[in-house]
């Protein structure tokens, strides 16, 4: 007699095989550009699993829409490592702080840039509507593609219902819905998703040794007063023994310079201020949240071509030297007014700038290294530090071996 879950109502072999079935469909959905209205666009075209599921060379922003031409509005993220992602908060405490009500990481947690979803599941349902993405206009446009790719056979077959029509029509909601279940159940592949194959995953398990280069980037990652890098990116395990994400899951503004690449921002009054808006809505207009992005996991971070959610940088070196720099050396960085005076933190809008990390002398907390200095002071960091940083990061790359790094 079969096994049961209560929760499904259906035995464990069934559970599985449509575990199984599902996480097939969201394979063949995931590649396939038939999903998109321009038919040239698939969740790959963004995600590449070459590159960490993130963007496959350094454009700032991807073309899709209708036409396969509309301009985007932000870098591609990586899909790696969200499965412990915890849903948004506007005030957040970690475990390890529990019952500290002084602790308070504040905005926290969600999906995208901007942390408006909270599960990959709805994660996919955006750029699938989007009309500068995958630009279908509505759950019937969606589920008529499917219909005619034969997605809908697959998935109801899946699920166990055979050729029964599900509830909606055969381009519903419902089918839609479960082809983001088959994306979401794809995405929980842990040797494709989440495979702690790293350099450093093997030295903090004691079966790798960290170069003399790559320990000093560890170092100065860690140390509060130089890098000071972990206070975001976190780098040790979890009291449980989980492994590092190597992110707070929090939601910071760094006041990275305007990149003038992307074609919305050629309008000098648009302003893309992350939580506060515009592809967000439900903090419009709250100051305190404007400019402010999801702290972004660093693992597989050598392998991307473009960083920061405007992908206004396109090296490692250019983000750890605008770390470094951003307050010491601002013209650099930013552009000049008319005045000849820097426009520090030109990417948002003059009345949200007091939000920004570092940037407002009046916030103690927001003067912790590397940020808070002058101009003309020496950086937290020097350039022998910021590659000693470089080399670190690079340990963060999944596939690595001993052979590989012994080149055998």
């Amino acid at each position: 007699m079969p096994t049961t879950t209560p929760a499904q109502g259906m035995s464990r072999e069934e559970a599985r095989r449509q575990a199984a079935a599902l996480a097939e469909v969201g394979r063949q959905l995931f590649f396939d550009p038939r999903l998109s209205a321009s038919g040239t666009l698939a969740c790959a075209s963004c995600h590449d699993p070459a590159h960490a599921f993130g963007p496959p060379d350094g454009a700032a922003v991807r073309l899709g829409g209708a036409d396969g031409q509309t301009p985007g509005l932000r870098a591609v993220p990586s899909l790696m490592y969200l499965q412990d992602v915890p849903p948004f908060a506007q005030h957040y405490r970690t475990s390890e702080d529990e019952g500290d009500e002084s602790v308070d990481n504040g905005p926290t947690g969600g999906l995208t840039w901007d942390g408006r979803v909270d599960s990959q599941r709805e994660q996919a349902r955006v750029p699938l509507f989007s009309p500068f993405e995958m630009g279908n206009t509505d759950p019937a446009d969606l589920g008529a593609r499917l219909e005619k790719a034969g997605y809908g056979a697959q998935l109801r077959a899946a699920v166990g219902l055979g050729n029964g029509v599900m509830r909606g029509g055969a381009g519903g909601a419902e089918l839609v819905d479960l082809a983001l279940h088959a994306l979401d159940v794809f995405q929980q592949d842990g040797a494709l998703f989440h495979p702690y194959t790293s350099k450093y995953d093997a030295y903090l398990a004691g079966k790798a040794t960290l170069t003399d280069e790559e320990r000093r980037g560890l170092e100065a990652f860690e140390d509060p007063a130089r890098g000071n890098c972990a206070s975001c990116h976190v780098s040790r395990p979890g009291l449980d023994g989980t492994p590092p994400h190597f992110t707070d899951y929090g939601l910071i503004a760094l006041g990275v310079p305007r990149n003038r690449d992307i074609p919305a921002n050629a309008d000098p009054s648009y302003f893309d201020q992350g939580l506060c808006g515009p592809l967000r809505t439900d903090f419009t207009g709250v100051a305190d949240y404007c400019g402010r992005f999801r702290t972004p996991t660093l693992r597989n971070v050598a392998l991307r071509q473009v960083f920061m959610h405007n992908g206004v940088f396109h090296t490692l070196r250019q983000v750890m030297e605008f770390y470094a720099e951003r307050d010491t050396d601002p013209g650099k960085w930013y552009p000049r007014g008319p005045d000849g005076s820097v426009m520090k933190f030109d990417d948002i809008a003059a009345a949200a700038q007091g939000t920004v990390a570092g940037g407002g002398v009046a916030e103690a907390v927001n003067q912790e290294p590397p940020f808070g200095r002058r101009p003309g002071d020496a950086p937290a960091l020097n350039a022998r530090e910021i590659q000693d940083i470089i080399a670190f990061l690079g340990t963060l790359t999944d596939g690595w071996s001993a052979k590989k790094t012994a080149g055998r």
